[in-house]
């Protein structure tokens, strides 16, 4: 067996934390098991694992290793899968993320688009809105909209998103158009609660000056939908992407009110991949696919 090997049976035994748990992993004996571990640690002149009739574990050298060496095979089996990609279709799980309210107006259909193109693909889909940790979560590619903050995240820019203000004609008519962003105070401005900081609006001037202002509201929902109809009953201004209003805007449903005011930071349409990962073929041709068809699907209002 080859040094390479060596690594790979090390590795095994440290995930396992025994070497019978390693062999039957291996499809090979424990007594192989140890003997590689035993070769391995004379080649590099350091004792990697504390073995006792109960437990392995491993020494202070061998935790270093087995960080660095996981990291190094999991790159070389990544550029063989890339090197496998080149020579078939795409296959393999690809599991994605994107918010619920922008992926059942715009991605529902794009993504059976793709499955269909692509049958070897095993698609594992979330339409969330929750925070997610690439570190706890085996995602390969989340779709989000906002103000990319990580800049330890690998990121490619799919669509501009701005983030407008919308009130329905009736609402308007009772309670008055508010002219400047400092008037929303005396108006019921619907209060999105997944949004974890304070009821506000950050906002841009004409004058390129940068402020907030401190919302009210009656009404709060945890869903786009829920605030969208709610506007449309005029029970409330909402504050949303605009591409989530397209059509009510279009029928009249919702005005746009304060347009001279941006919305700030800018939001866009962001695919997200955790830091230091290969992109496969089928994460690439995905995004590929979406980015197409979002800026197909996305005019602006």
């Amino acid at each position: 067996m080859d040094h390479l090997s060596r690594i790979g049976v090390f590795i095994a035994v440290a995930k396992q934390q025994s070497f019978a748990g390693a062999a039957r992993e291996l499809g090979i004996t424990s007594s192989a098991v140890s003997k590689q571990i035993q070769n391995l640690e004379y080649d590099l002149k350091t004792k990697l694992l504390n073995r006792t009739t109960r437990k392995v574990s491993l020494t202070e050298e061998g935790a270093l290793f087995f960080e660095r060496a996981s990291r190094a095979l999991e790159d070389l089996h990544e550029a063989t899968e890339a090197l496998n990609e080149l020579k078939s279709k795409p296959r393999g799980t690809l599991k994605i993320s994107a918010p619920r309210a922008f992926s059942n107006m715009y991605l529902v259909e794009p993504i059976a688009r793709f499955a269909a193109k692509y049958p070897e693909v095993t698609m594992d889909v979330s339409f969330d809105d929750r925070l997610i940790n690439f570190a706890d979560e085996d995602f390969d590619v989340l779709i989000r909209i906002g103000a990319l903050e990580d800049s330890s995240m690998i990121a490619r820019k799919l669509a501009d998103v701005p983030i407008c203000v919308f009130a329905s004609p009736a609402y308007l008519q009772q309670h008055g158009t508010p002219t400047t962003p400092e008037e929303l105070a005396a108006h019921n401005v619907l209060a999105y609660t997944r949004n974890k900081g304070a009821h506000e609006w950050r906002y841009k001037c004409p004058d390129g000056q940068e402020r907030v202002q401190s919302l009210n509201s009656t009404f709060r929902a945890d869903a786009a939908e829920m605030m969208i109809e709610a506007a449309c009953r005029g029970i409330g201004i909402t504050i949303c992407p605009a591409l989530f209003v397209h059509q009510e805007v279009a029928s009249g449903k919702l005005i746009q009110i304060l347009d001279d005011y941006e919305t700030w930071p800018m939001r866009h349409l962001y695919a997200i991949f955790p830091p230091n990962r290969y992109l496969s073929t089928r994460v690439r041709l995905f995004i590929e696919h979406i980015d197409i068809c979002c800026n197909a699907a996305l005019k602006p209002v």
